[in-house]
């Protein structure tokens, strides 16, 4: 499968790996541009490119930045683009660590349905609750005792469908966390958010969450 990914830190530069080692075709870009990106592409055989290149790229675009950079993207990087395209969410939300205030999320907005009206195309929500280290290190073949889960939120079924077969193919079960109104479940500060469990353990999880959140989690 033909994958973009846009960002290529923690999460971009570990799928970037695991996709490109499972077989399939790997664009990235950065912020910074396709040059800087040399090493990672002769590691892995990824192709270097722009956003909009990794926007136009393949079947599925993993958008994997920080939170407050998303307003900063090409508000045109979707255009023209098909729409059975899967763009992918990885993002979270860290007020006081890193994004500063963001009002709609503060005021209860998922994350993911915040970045969707950035991007003005629908997104799913994936990759965010595990540790890069996790993911770029504890894939196992399907079927192994341990394996972990991933959740996969969003609102088009053939969309997450075709999400859970790379995630498998990188060593993951996924696992359907709902609509993405619903993927407040595995944002940060829930009891799927930096785990490592199976699949029984992501659906418990998930069901066990509750929408409030800690003040820590809150912009001061």
């Amino acid at each position: 499968m033909k994958i973009g990914i846009i960002g290529a830190g923690h999460i971009g530069g570990s799928l970037t790996r695991r996709l490109a080692a499972a077989g399939h075709t790997v664009s990235v870009s950065n912020s910074r541009g396709p040059e800087s990106l040399a090493d990672l592409s002769r590691e892995t055989g990824a192709k270097a490119v722009t956003a909009r290149e990794a926007a136009r790229y393949g079947e599925i675009v993993v958008v994997t930045i920080p939170q407050n950079r998303i307003p900063n993207l090409p508000k045109d990087l979707f255009e023209g683009v098909d729409p059975a395209v899967v763009v992918v969410d990885t993002g979270n939300y860290y007020p006081r660590q890193r994004d500063g205030r963001i009002a709609p999320i503060e005021d209860g907005l998922a994350e993911s349905m915040w970045v969707q009206t950035q991007l003005g195309r629908a997104v799913l929500k994936a990759f965010n609750n595990i540790n890069w280290k996790n993911l770029l290190n504890d894939g196992k073949p399907a079927g192994s005792r341990g394996r972990i889960a991933l959740p996969v939120a969003g609102d088009d079924t053939a969309a997450k469908a075709k999400l859970m077969k790379i995630i498998d193919d990188i060593g993951f079960d996924g696992v359907d966390a709902g609509a993405l109104a619903d993927s407040w479940r595995q944002q940060p500060d829930t009891p799927v958010y930096g785990t490592n469990l199976d699949r029984a353990g992501v659906r418990e999880a998930l069901a066990n969450a509750r929408p409030e959140r800690r003040t820590e989690w809150f912009a001061k």
